[in-house]
C-alpha cells in the first residue's frame, strides 16, 4: 500500500442479499484530508462509510467483494478486531445521539471504558476534544449539566467530541447537519476544518454547496459507483464525466 493514503479501497463491491449497493470501487484518501463522498439517495454513500469501519457487519446477508486497507492494514484481516478499528476509525451519524448523561460524562464515557480513570488525566481528554469540536468556550461553565439540554448543532459538536476523545486517526461522518440550522451548520463546518490537522475526515455532505467548501477531494457516487474523483475545485468547477456536471449543476438529484 502507498503510506502516503491513510485509506486505500480497492475493487470494493458490497451486497445486501442479492442487492449491490457498491460496484467496484476504486479510491485513495490522502491523510490530513476532507474527502466528501457526494451523489443522490441509494447511491452507496453511507455503505461505503459503514463499510470502513465495518459497521456493515452486523447486517444479516450482507457481504463484499474486494478490500479496504487502513494504512498498510486489510481492515478484514483476522487481526484486526473490529473494537480495534473502530477506536482507529470514528463514526459520527447524521443524528446527534448524546447519552442522557452530563456534557463531561459525554466525553469521558470511551476513556473509561479504555481503563482511563484519573480524574486529572480526564479532565485533560475531556478539553482537548471539547476544544477541538469548538465546542470548549460554549459549555466550559457548565460540564456537569445535562448534554440533553445542548442546541441540536452544539449536540452534534458534543457527539464528535466524544469520537475525538479516543484519538482516531480517522473520522467519518454522515450528513451531520442534516438536521441543522445554518449557524450550527456554520459551526459544524468550521469545526471540520480545523480537525483535518489532526485527522483525516471522511464526509457525506449534507449538500453539494457543504462539499465545495469544506472539502479539499471528492468522490461522486451513482447506482453504487464511482463516477468521479478528484479535487474539489475540478469536481465542482470542471467535472469531466457527464453524469457529474449534470448532478453538481442540478440537472437531476
Amino acid at each position: 500500500m502507498d503510506n502516503r493514503n491513510k485509506l486505500t479501497v480497492r475493487d470494493f463491491s458490497f451486497y445486501y442479499g442479492s442487492l449491490q449497493a457498491l460496484r467496484g470501487v476504486n479510491l485513495n484518501i490522502p491523510s490530513n484530508e476532507i474527502f466528501a463522498i457526494f451523489g443522490p439517495a441509494r447511491s452507496g454513500k453511507t455503505t461505503l462509510l459503514k463499510s470502513i469501519n465495518r459497521l456493515t457487519d452486523f447486517i444479516f446477508g450482507a457481504r463484499h467483494t474486494g478490500t479496504i486497507h487502513l494504512e498498510e492494514i486489510d481492515i478484514h484481516d483476522p487481526k484486526m478486531s473490529p473494537p480495534h478499528l473502530r477506536r482507529r476509525v470514528g463514526m459520527v451519524f447524521d443524528l446527534p445521539t448524546p447519552l442522557p448523561v452530563s456534557i463531561f460524562d459525554n466525553v469521558a464515557y470511551g476513556p473509561k471504558l479504555n481503563s482511563i480513570t484519573q480524574k486529572n488525566r480526564l479532565n485533560e481528554i475531556v478539553e482537548k476534544a471539547l476544544r477541538s469540536a469548538v465546542l470548549w468556550d460554549e459549555v466550559k461553565d457548565r460540564l456537569h449539566t445535562s448534554a440533553l439540554r445542548l442546541s441540536g448543532g452544539q449536540q452534534q459538536r458534543l457527539c464528535i467530541a466524544r469520537v475525538v476523545a479516543l484519538e482516531p486517526e480517522v473520522l467519518l461522518l454522515d450528513e451531520p447537519c442534516s438536521g441543522l440550522d445554518p449557524i450550527s451548520t456554520a459551526s459544524i463546518e468550521e469545526t471540520l476544518v480545523q480537525l483535518k490537522e489532526v485527522y483525516t475526515v471522511v464526509l457525506v455532505p449534507h449538500n453539494i454547496q457543504q462539499a465545495s467548501r469544506v472539502a479539499d477531494r471528492a468522490g461522486f457516487f451513482l447506482n453504487g459507483e464511482l463516477v468521479e474523483e478528484g479535487s474539489a475545485y475540478q469536481i465542482f468547477t470542471k467535472p469531466r464525466e457527464k453524469q457529474t456536471e449534470d448532478y453538481v449543476t442540478g440537472k437531476f438529484g
